[in-house]
């Protein structure tokens, strides 16, 4: 009957429509046949004229699609190219039905496969939603919101074939919290028993000041009010936030003994609206965004981690980002580069005791609840500046146009002046922290922002600092506080932190993006990123031995493999004791930028 409201039901299922469905279908199984073949997980036959093929593991179905071949054994394959035949018959492609038929040849167990396949399809919904509700073209991106930009990102991790499962979200959770959908999240707030927490801050700062700048003073008022009326002490209390995913569908349970016995007190929705980031978990203040973003529990399986907060590995966030960020500001080359960090200034985390004393710390049931404040970079911007998540470059519109492109556009069109402007901000501190300080990081594209001025990249932001940093020395003399981060790792795979981390998860895709839509030769790129390793070596000398040591223009590196960790144990992908050891490894890359080859 017309006229009558659409259900919450009815709203989940508007996207899956034939068109965009087919696309979500289409683009992901292209992603598969190319991220699986750079893995060395699928052998394509040439076929010739840039045309190659694949058989399935019982010989029923032929794929055959076309694909340009740039370095790093990179495959770009369109996916209108794409085609699966059975017989002599073309059929629809089927993301799902690629994975049955090469489940012998990628090696998947029952319970991976099973679980794999839920990945899958909501991977695909993601992408059909994305395709039905893209507001932003490429053309748009140099003039647009910092947040209008991290809504419209369509890749996640541009990698992980299954990089947004999100398993535990329902059709109504995704329109509610999904970064995509963009939708104001009001965030539940309860009182916690200080008996019960772990807490950390700054230096700069006590965890009751903290709180009194992300909370407004009327708001604070109402929820003393509220204690006072059930006759607690609001003094042996802190407010801390809770995702209402959580909420519902952890804690109401888990916690229902720690809500009786008043150690947990809820206290409603606080006043402001925040925005889902990229990483699901972490929320921008969007009504006042010079207040910190705040990173939650929430207890959904997403590529292959369970993203809980642990309270105990919180605890000494706070301490490491103040190390790392008197390091930077007393670092005079990472100064003149421009570089910074956001600091996560603030942790509460929920200790309850029965899970406690019958569980390990690392297990999920001791991360339900806890809450993590990071500086926001609103407040760092210039005259002229603006912010946008370096993830952006690597986006394409739904009508497949580069947003690299345009910022290169809009900027003037001088491939190579944006280029090294931009690999000196980003890659720059990561070199000199990799040989000055022995600091490696997790430099993709979502843990970077770019500070763009004239549609150029000016200056960059790290961010995501207590989680995924390490030095690699554990001899290093760091305070007793900071010291966790001091971390053994093998001689032979300390450039992965650059190789992998930069050449194989940026550049392998940047590469590709110049040559399509800038006409850029991808030897061109390949030399511009070794004239900026160059650039920083011969501007510091003193770091010579360590040049050869932890060579750059090596013929090859070690290939690592994301999505053969994924196969292999999509519950947990890595070790997080000891993240190295978990590593897949397969083969050797040619080094684009190797000494007679690239420049060096």
């Amino acid at each position: 009957m017309t006229g009558q409201p659409i259900t919450a039901a009815a709203r989940c299922i508007a996207h899956i429509q034939p068109a965009h469905w087919q696309a979500a279908d289409r683009g992901l199984v292209a992603k598969m046949l190319s991220e699986f073949t750079h893995e060395g997980l699928f052998e394509p036959a040439a076929l010739g004229n840039e045309t190659y093929a694949l058989t399935n593991d019982d010989g029923t179905r032929l794929y055959r699609f076309s694909a340009r071949r740039f370095a790093l054994w990179h495959w770009e394959i369109r996916p209108d190219s794409v085609a699966c035949i059975e017989g002599d018959t073309p059929v629809a492609l089927d993301a799902a039905r690629l994975l049955i038929d090469f489940r012998d040849t990628l090696g998947m167990q029952d319970p991976v496969l099973s679980l794999y396949l839920e990945e899958i399809a909501a991977t695909r919904y993601s992408a059909a939603y994305k395709q039905a509700n893209a507001h932003l073209k490429a053309a748009d991106f140099p003039g647009a919101d910092f947040q209008a930009i991290e809504a419209a990102m369509t890749e996640g991790h541009p990698a992980f074939v299954a990089n947004n499962g999100r398993m535990g979200f329902s059709g109504s959770d995704f329109l509610a919290f999904a970064p995509e959908a963009a939708t104001p999240i009001r965030l539940i707030w309860v009182a916690a028993h200080r008996s019960r927490l772990s807490v950390a801050a700054a230096a700069d700062r006590t965890i009751e000041g903290h709180l009194a700048r992300e909370l407004d003073a009327c708001t604070r008022e109402r929820f003393a009010n509220q204690l006072d009326e059930q006759g607690l002490d609001a003094e042996a209390y802190l407010y801390m936030p809770v995702h209402p995913w959580q909420w519902q569908n952890k804690l109401v349970f888990a916690f229902a003994d720690e809500l009786a016995s008043g150690h947990l007190v809820y206290l409603g929705f606080g006043p402001n609206a925040y925005q889902a980031q990229q990483s699901v978990r972490t929320l921008f203040n969007h009504d006042v965004p010079s207040r910190c973003y705040v990173k939650m529990s929430l207890s959904i399986l997403n590529m292959g981690f369970s993203r809980g907060l642990s309270p105990y590995y919180m605890s000494g966030t706070p301490a490491i980002c103040d190390w790392l960020a008197a390091l930077v500001e007393g670092d005079a080359t990472l100064q003149a580069m421009g570089f910074s960090i956001l600091r996560e200034v603030a942790a509460i985390g929920y200790r309850h005791p029965r899970f406690e004393a019958g569980l390990a710390k690392t297990d999920a049931a001791n991360k339900m609840l806890s809450a993590l404040w990071r500086e926001s970079p609103v407040t760092r911007l210039g005259e002229g500046e603006s912010l946008m998540t370096m993830a952006a470059l690597l986006h394409r519109d739904t009508a497949g146009d580069s947003v690299l492109a345009a910022f290169i556009e809009a900027a003037g069109g001088d491939v190579d002046a944006w280029l090294d402007a931009w690999l000196w901000a980003y890659m720059g501190p990561v070199l000199h922290c990799f040989y000055a300080h022995d600091l490696v990081f997790m430099p993709h594209g979502e843990n970077l922002i770019l500070v763009m001025k004239n549609h150029q990249v000016d200056r960059v932001i790290m961010k995501d600092i207590g989680e995924e940093i390490a030095v690699m020395d554990p001899a290093a003399a760091l305070p007793a506080d900071v010291a966790r981060i001091a971390i053994p790792v093998p001689e032979d795979v300390r450039t992965l932190s650059i190789f992998t981390d930069l050449f194989d998860l940026i550049f392998r895709y940047v590469a590709p993006i110049l040559a399509r839509d800038c006409g850029y030769d991808e030897t061109r790129f390949w030399d511009r990123v070794a004239a900026c390793i160059t650039r920083y070596q011969n501007a510091h000398p003193a770091y010579h031995d360590k040049y050869a040591r932890y060579d750059l223009f090596a013929p090859d590196f070690i290939r690592s493999c994301l999505n053969r960790l994924q196969l292999a144990n999509n519950r947990q992908m890595l070790d997080l004791a000891d993240p190295t050891a978990s590593l897949q490894f397969h083969g050797r890359l040619a080094n684009p930028v190797a000494a007679g080859a690239g420049g060096g």
